[in-house]
């Protein structure tokens, strides 16, 4: 196992890594809608933190040098379920098809009031 870490995402906010690579797989840890350069949620609610944290497991990714079309596997957790149809506005703007399999979830609470929290599973060509 080999930790990733990217100065262009969150730091992990607990002991766990921002992804492992294992083989040819990337686990990514599920990702806030932090903006890394502010540590602040980003502006702009739910739709904003969606893209911050695609961005953010895209940056990840990057590290790992994956990109999003490597990604095979989604987990989405949203505070509030009515958010589905306007976070799968933004999750379109970094996937095409064949689009990875997802999952999607309400949830109590998110770490630090986050309203989506997304990890990914990603796998080299």
């Amino acid at each position: 196992m080999k930790a990733i870490a990217t100065q262009n995402a969150p730091a992990a906010i607990g002991p766990y890594s921002q992804a492992i690579k294992a083989g040819d797989t990337v686990y990514v840890s599920g990702q806030l809608g932090i903006d890394p350069s502010t540590g602040n949620f980003a502006e702009g609610g739910t739709e904003a933190q969606a893209r911050q944290s695609l961005t953010n497991i895209s940056n990840i990714l990057k590290e790992a040098g994956l990109s999003m079309k490597n990604v095979v596997k989604v987990t989405v957790l949203l505070a509030d379920i009515n958010d589905f149809a306007a976070v799968n506005e933004i999750y379109k703007d970094f996937f095409e098809a064949p689009f990875p399999a997802r999952s999607a979830f309400a949830v109590a609470a998110l770490p630090k009031g986050g309203k989506i929290e997304i990890e990914a599973i990603a796998v080299s060509d």
